[in-house]
């Protein structure tokens, strides 16, 4: 877990009915209404909040004005009152109490509220602020006919006892226990509260658009006239300054004087106007708020403090926020188009989210092209609320949509994305496209992992253990769309070609390699039936060419009988209208032939009269397409794991390095003595070393150790190869001495380790995925061989095994060309460990050990580089 930041931040939390709430810490100033906070409450709460006292004061509150998160720890609920003032409707409090492993918590919340799950939010926030400073155990105090609160303990996952004493239950929850089951429970009632906080926005009952404009042109006149268009099954209700008709529908002035409270408002005003027209909806009761007008955080730093303050007033009257900077939403389900598109949506069962609202225009334009049809669309522009994770947690229970399709910039939260996403996976197609990635090397790397920081690798990384599939370009992401709306998922990755052009059938074969696909031969009996039906001239091998000669009748008896093949599993038939056939008959024939088929027929017609619908207009088209489909089929394949538990792990030693490092420094490389201390820490497998001052230092290391061994450069984060801070295979005092003259400065003596495979393994803080371990050939030829892959942090055992079964490390781990295969447990070993320490100490920046010499007796790291740097904070309110 990584820790938070200390001070007071907002921390934003979703509700089960579906509303959302800000906490913060309170300040001094916060007295006055904190105490009448405790007055409003009735005197039963009253009762069971202080276990019978009843005045309320300043030494009532006083506690939860000090936070300091090491001895206390104070969150505040607040809510807008019906006169928009945000009032205190929670407290909750923690302070540590003499054991320091230990702290006592007490909550209160408006009666009004209590039984809506807003103590149990105050609980997960409160004891992930306590772990993050050390306290294993929250301690609790409640009587014993305070079910709710007794219930609220006992349902948030934690390890719980209960113990009554003198007519108190006192409930001590463990921190530092499953873990898992907290995370688990948590992401449950994030699903529940997310899909319900979001069914305003897919299923409304009445839409008011806001800035709708009489005039044609505009931008709200034209959205309110979409909304008409559509044949939206609620009602529409156009909001501008005069009150006036919009395409014959009656107007209003203010959206106070609509005659019932809508549940979804649509702003289209200019962006200096937009603050005043939400506070307006959201004074009605709106709970869904689309803010198509731009002019926020897109713009600079005035405009992202404007939307900082929409987001907090969305949060004061707890709704929900889409936009701003935003196309719109439209949904199938209530036949709703509240966007400016020009085309209304096509109805079908697509799910598909934008961050950018011109590739959404465009792909709606194409979409309808290719008789794609979707459930729901939503442009979600700035993201400053409703983001893709969200929308991620309403489609994987929506009923409407079979496919999930997202295009992304960038990711607010990529851990809980890899685990909601992995969560639909399994039960619904999710297609991403995602651009704005930076080059691996744009930046001086000071290492070899740093230069995968934010790189397309990580990625991949994501989306494969998400089971997202990644298409590269908007035709991929149409193409893709096509085929897993219509076929079913290939068994494997073996496919036969069918064609009526040879080259043709070469250009395809060459796109299936490339796309990860393979052309197997052909069963015998399929050879000999092929034979049966097509002319002596045609070839029989895969690619089956079928000659320019070839019929509608002979593809329609051709196709059926490679689809019979058991070692075929999906056939991409090819075709380029001759004189003897039209592209309808063929087309026709195909569908009879695959109709009722298990395995995926793509068409791919190569006609000047364009590209029938469900069809492919080239070869790679269908291969790319194919390539993705057998992905996600083997994902699907790919067992569940869990990061193996890890023994010899000494956390207070590494926790020691840490701040020691941190103590003198925001950033900077750690000394090779304190690198050892750390990986040892994680029981990471290191060579003999020693670290010398001077020669006569490094003379007696290297006879203690025993020669033959290496000298090198005991300089903080050196590349030491490329200095010339490396002497390796010294076999006697002289060449020590020698290698010591060479370098200069202090030097690190130890054991010479030979034979066996050079291996990189790694571990860093990616700016934007957060934990991540990296695997690779090693040694000096690392950059130059590449072929580093990398996985999320804490990796499984699946994860592991596919990072030392991929690339070219996957060729040295299996035995290169017989040499003797490495003791590929140990290597699995140092990458799980390596996860470990990068999961648990987000202070290490970057890691680096190159090589690891593994052999088949075990590996160990001969150089390590590790640079400690303080975390940034959340850098969002959200905390789902």
């Amino acid at each position: 877990m990584q820790p938070m930041q200390l001070e007071p931040l907002a921390e934003d939390v979703v509700l089960p009915d579906g509303s959302t709430m800000r906490f913060r810490v309170p300040q001094p100033w916060d007295e006055p209404e904190l105490i009448a906070f405790f007055a409003s409450l009735s005197p039963d709460s009253r009762y069971l909040r202080f276990h019978g006292a009843t005045s309320v004061g300043h030494d009532t509150v006083a506690p939860a004005l000090e936070t300091d998160w090491q001895t206390r720890g104070s969150l505040l609920g607040e809510l807008a009152d019906a006169a928009g003032e945000v009032r205190p409707v929670a407290l909750a409090t923690y302070v540590r109490l003499h054991d320091p492993r230990r702290a006592e918590i007490a909550f209160a919340v408006a009666d009004a509220l209590q039984g809506h799950g807003l103590g149990t939010r105050l609980l997960e926030r409160l004891a992930e602020h306590a772990a993050e400073v050390g306290i294993e155990e929250l301690v609790a105090e409640v009587l014993p006919h305070n079910t709710a609160m007794l219930h609220v303990f006992e349902h948030a996952g934690f390890e719980l006892k209960r113990t009554l004493q003198s007519g108190v239950v006192e409930v001590v929850l463990a921190l530092t226990a499953g873990e898992a089951a907290v995370i688990s429970l948590r992401d449950r009632r994030d699903h529940l509260a997310v899909a319900a906080s979001l069914r305003s926005f897919f299923q409304p009952r009445s839409v008011a658009v806001v800035g709708a404009s009489p005039r044609r042109g505009t931008i709200g006149g034209e959205l309110f006239r979409n909304v008409l268009e559509a044949d939206f099954t609620g009602a529409a209700y156009p909001v501008n300054r005069g009150g006036v008709p919009v395409g014959g529908v009656a107007g209003y002035a203010e959206i106070a004087d609509v005659p019932e409270t809508v549940d979804l408002a649509v702003i289209c005003v200019p962006g200096a106007g937009v603050i005043d027209a939400a506070r307006a909806a959201l004074a009605t009761g709106v709970k869904a708020l689309c803010v198509v007008s731009a002019g926020f955080a897109e713009t600079g730093a005035e405009g992202e403090a404007r939307q900082e303050e929409l987001l907090a007033l969305v949060r004061a009257h707890g709704a929900r926020l889409v936009g701003p900077n935003c196309l719109g939403i439209a949904s199938s389900a209530t036949r709703l188009n509240a966007t400016f598109a020009r085309r209304g949506l096509p109805p079908g069962r697509i799910g598909f989210s934008s961050q950018s609202g011109a590739l959404g225009l465009a792909f709606l334009e194409e979409a309808d092209a290719r008789g794609l049809g979707l459930s729901s669309f939503l442009s979600i522009g700035n993201k400053a609320d409703v983001s893709s994770n969200d929308l991620l947690e309403f489609w994987e229970d929506d009923q409407n949509t079979d496919l999930v399709l997202l295009y992304l910039e960038s990711f607010g939260n990529p851990r809980k994305f890899a685990r909601v996403a992995g969560r639909v996976a399994r039960r619904k197609p999710v297609l991403a496209m995602r651009s704005g990635t930076s080059r691996a090397g744009a930046r001086a790397a000071s290492s070899h992992t740093a230069a995968l920081a934010g790189s397309d690798l990580a990625v991949d990384a994501l989306f494969w253990q998400a089971g997202v599939l990644r298409a590269r370009t908007l035709e991929e992401l149409l193409d893709v769309s096509v085929l897993l709306s219509t076929q079913p998922l290939p068994r494997g990755n073996r496919v036969a070609v069918l064609t009526n052009a040879g080259g043709l059938g070469i250009l395809c074969a060459d796109a299936c390699e490339t796309a990860g696909l393979t052309l197997p031969s052909l069963a015998a009996e399929t050879v000999t039936r092929l034979r049966a039906v097509l002319p002596a001239e045609a070839s029989v091998a895969n690619p089956v060419d079928a000659l320019g000669s070839a019929t509608a009748e002979t593809y329609e008896a051709t196709l059926p009988i490679l689809l019979a093949d058991p070692g075929v599993d999906a056939v991409i038939v090819l075709f380029v209208p001759p004189v003897v056939a039209t592209t309808a008959e063929v087309v026709e024939a195909l569908g009879r032939a695959s109709a009722g088929a298990d395995k995926p027929v793509l068409s791919v017609v190569m006609s000047a009269d364009g590209t029938p619908a469900g069809s492919f207009t080239y070869p790679e088209s269908a291969a790319r397409a194919l390539g993705l489909a057998a992905r996600r089929a083997a994902w699907l394949r790919r067992p569940d794991s869990t990061p193996p538990v890890l023994d010899g792990i000494d956390a207070a030693a590494a926790e020691a390095v840490v701040q020691n490092t941190l103590a003198k420094s925001d950033d900077s490389w750690l000394e090779p003595g304190q690198v050892r201390e750390l990986l040892a820490a994680y029981g990471l497998p290191l060579v003999g070393e020693r670290i010398a001052a001077s020669v006569e230092e490094a003379v007696a290391a290297a006879a203690e150790l025993g020669y033959p061994v290496v000298v090198k450069t005991a300089a903080a984060g050196a590349h030491k190869t490329e200095s010339g801070g490396v002497h390796v295979d010294l076999r006697d005092e002289d060449s020590v001495r020698r290698a010591c003259a060479a370098i200069g400065g202090p030097v690190v003596v130890q054991q010479f380790v030979s034979g066996g495979v050079e291996l990189l393994a790694g571990a860093m803080q990616d700016p934007v995925f957060g934990p991540l371990v990296a695997f690779g050939p090693g040694g000096v030829y690392a950059e130059l061989i590449g072929s580093v892959r990398l996985a999320l942090a804490p990796a499984s055992d699946v994860d592991v095994d596919e990072l030392l079964d991929s690339g070219k490390a996957g060729k040295l781990v299996a035995g290169w060309r017989g040499a003797p295969a490495p003791d590929r447990a140990a290597i699995a070993d140092v990458l799980h460990r390596l996860g470990r320490l990068v999961d648990d100490r987000p202070e290490v920046a970057e890691l680096d050990l190159n090589p690891v010499i593994a052999r088949p007796d075990g590996c160990v790291a001969v150089d390590a580089r590790i640079r400690i740097g303080r975390p940034a904070g959340r850098a969002t309110a959200k905390t789902w």
